[in-house]
């Protein structure tokens, strides 16, 4: 990640870039992505019959391919986009590209500083990961799930690892899916199995399956749970040790279990999402304690403010001691924090933001066709054509936004005293 201590924080709004001018012929843009530190402002423009290249600044990459899309920033602030020239696909990064090509990618991916770019991909009828370039040297008939750790230096996913013919659904129940870790896979099979995840320092993967047409569990390391469920949801690792905890359901209601022993007993109608406090001495998840109302639980026990839509978007506080979320009531969207719904109801509501010091919760919000960013509830006086997430200062103090209004990229640093009020 680049070093956001060091970013402009300086209070004031200037324009970064003029979406109208380009150094090079543009048929059309497409979406405006903003790097994180809120300097560059880059798409995809078409730049001729058949050719594509990636506008920043004003400024066209070099390179011309035949198609480049899923432009995305990395968060230390580099920009890739998946690129195609006479048949085969790279990766190209700030206009430079992989070294290798391939039958196509998909799915870009960073690790949480950055310094690491994957993608999913697919070569000759066999799908794998390519990491900074390299692909896995085993691909497989089928491979889903993708994942990446979070500093990069694993990736996994679900893999088929016996040929399956039709109508063969002996074999299948048999089970014909394992899980990959960089490529190999585990020597057991499972019926069906979803979202492995790496602990904290990698050395383990968990993942749900299905042991028969029945029967669920988690299994770490290809170990399965000693407990069966009715069915279980993605598995999540303490953040400090080898403990893994996945929502399960029995008799009809969805609890939560830790290494196989129940810790919140079945109650509610859905349990998923969970998330560890930073410290891991709390654990939260998206809770359905009445049917058709959604919540947050923190220890097993929930909220008060419900909602009839959906809830999404849980985020922890730095501090572990609050917890924000997205909620959605008649087709109107919220933030609501520490068990209470902001005042304002928007068309649109994104992942609320915490400040480094846990003080406060932004998001960006669009209402009428219009895009700003809130804190703590209250707007920001100016609507855009677009925004990007909020940013807060390393002190909290301040907040970045990242904006387009007639045609205009800008990057405004307002004070956070002033947007409360």
């Amino acid at each position: 990640m680049s070093d956001y201590s060091a970013w402009d924080w300086g209070v004031g709004s200037r324009t970064v870039a003029d979406l109208t001018e380009c150094d090079c012929d543009v048929e059309w843009r497409e979406e405006n992505q903003a790097s994180p530190d809120g300097e560059q402002v880059g798409a995809v423009v078409k730049t001729g019959e058949g050719e594509f290249s990636v506008c920043v600044n004003g400024s066209c990459w070099e390179p011309r391919y035949e198609r480049i899309w899923y432009l995305r920033y990395s968060p230390d602030g580099r920009l890739a986009g998946l690129a195609n020239d006479q048949g085969d696909w790279t990766m190209c990064v700030d206009g430079e590209q992989w070294e290798e090509s391939f039958g196509f990618l998909f799915n870009t991916m960073f690790s949480k500083d950055g310094s690491v770019i994957a993608c999913c991909v697919a070569d000759s009828m066999t799908y794998g990961m390519v990491v900074d370039g390299v692909a896995w040297e085993n691909l497989y008939a089928n491979a889903n799930n993708f994942h990446l750790s979070a500093d990069g230096k694993k990736s996994a996913a679900v893999v088929q690892t016996i040929p399956l013919g039709q109508a063969e659904v002996f074999k299948f129940k048999d089970g014909i899916f394992s899980v990959a870790v960089d490529g190999e896979a585990w020597d057991v099979n499972f019926v069906n199995a979803w979202s492995p995840r790496f602990s904290a320092d990698n050395s383990s993967v968990a993942a749900q399956v299905r042991l028969n047409l029945f029967d669920y569990t988690i299994v770490v390391d290809g170990k399965p749970w000693n407990a069966i469920f009715n069915q279980v949801w993605e598995p999540l690792f303490h953040p400090k040790s080898k403990s893994v905890v996945a929502p399960v359901r029995l008799s009809g209601k969805w609890g939560m279990a830790q290494d196989g022993k129940v810790i919140w007993q079945p109650s509610f109608f859905q349990t998923w999402q969970q998330q560890f406090s930073p410290s891991g001495d709390k654990l939260a998840a998206i809770v359905c304690p009445e049917y058709g109302r959604w919540t947050l639980a923190v220890d097993g026990k929930p909220w008060n403010t419900t909602f009839g839509d959906m809830v999404m978007d849980m985020t922890f506080s730095p501090d572990g001691k609050r917890l924000a979320a997205l909620g959605k009531q008649d087709g109107k969207w919220t933030v609501f924090a520490d068990d209470k719904p902001w005042g304002g109801q928007y068309d649109m509501c994104f992942a609320p933001v915490f400040s480094p010091d846990s003080k406060h919760v932004a998001a960006r919000v669009e209402k009428k066709g219009k895009f700003t960013i809130a804190v703590d509830g209250k707007d920001y006086g100016q609507g855009f054509d677009q925004c990007f997430d909020p940013t807060f200062s390393p002190d909290g103090s301040k907040v970045l936004i990242r904006a387009i209004a007639d045609g205009k990229y800008m990057r405004i640093v307002e004070p956070v005293a002033k947007i409360i009020g």
